[in-house]
């Protein structure tokens, strides 16, 4: 009785390492691990890559102010560009100077993780790291001897999801016409791979919707009071007469590829 007694404790030792072998032979050793491959983000306004938030640089028009006439007179221009688009500059240098942690990020970074910015300089990083990204954009999408027709791939998408361009011209007019107060109008790919018309208030970017910007319009006074006053669906019509349709073929390649 005695023996049989004592051999159970030793049975139970005997099956609790064997279990605990069996345990160490299913493990996954660190070497077979493996990291699911990331998605690298498309940068949406600079063929080089994305923007820098710190120090950001105000671009060089690759075209002079009086180039655009078409459309935009050259007082506009150089207002808009030295002027407005340098104070989002400025404002956005300042708000970053002692965010040593955020310096080496992007301005797309920051504006798709706006939760991470701090709050006392989030309204500031959204604001003026939106109107650098959107203006930087802005004067990439038109050029001198450009406008009318679009052409290419993304005169097929506009066709095959609009059904003409007039209809898409009429609709994106229209949206950029009821944006009560500032903002933008925008032609962009949703999450679900398809172009739409939408709008974003004030130097927002629909990149923080998840939607990639093809093709985008301001329609803050600044942009276009000084011909239009409150014209600002003459305004909108005009714009068409210097739109960049290479520009925007490259913009709806790289939308593609997210």
């Amino acid at each position: 009785m005695m023996k049989r007694f004592l051999r159970r404790p030793i049975r139970f030792l005997m099956a609790g390492a064997a279990l605990v072998l069996l345990l160490i032979s299913c493990q996954t050793t660190p070497q077979a691990q493996t990291t699911p491959p990331t998605t690298q983000p498309t940068a949406v306004a600079s063929p080089g890559g994305e923007l820098s938030a710190y120090p950001a640089q105000l671009p060089p028009l690759s075209y002079e102010y009086e180039a655009l006439a078409k459309a935009i007179d050259a007082e506009t221009m150089k207002l808009h560009h030295d002027r407005h688009h340098a104070t989002y500059v400025k404002k956005l240098n300042e708000a970053l100077k002692s965010q040593t942690n955020l310096q080496n990020r992007s301005v797309e970074a920051l504006l798709r993780d706006l939760n991470s910015v701090p709050e006392e300089i989030r309204t500031k990083v959204q604001n003026n790291g939106g109107g650098h990204l959107n203006h930087t954009i802005f004067w990439q999408i038109m050029s001198p001897n450009s406008g009318g027709q679009p052409t290419g791939e993304i005169a097929q998408a506009i066709n095959q999801t609009f059904g003409n361009f007039d209809s898409f011209k009429k609709q994106f007019n229209e949206a950029g016409g009821d944006r009560f107060g500032s903002g933008w109008v925008w032609l962009v790919r949703n999450p679900q791979g398809q172009l739409q018309i939408a709008t974003t208030p004030n130097q927002d970017n629909p990149m923080m919707n998840g939607n990639f910007p093809i093709l985008g319009n301001d329609v803050w006074e600044h942009a276009y009071y000084l011909r239009y006053q409150n014209r600002r669906a003459e305004y909108l019509n005009n714009w068409w007469n210097v739109v960049n349709w290479q520009e925007v073929n490259r913009r709806f390649q790289l939308a593609s590829q997210q």
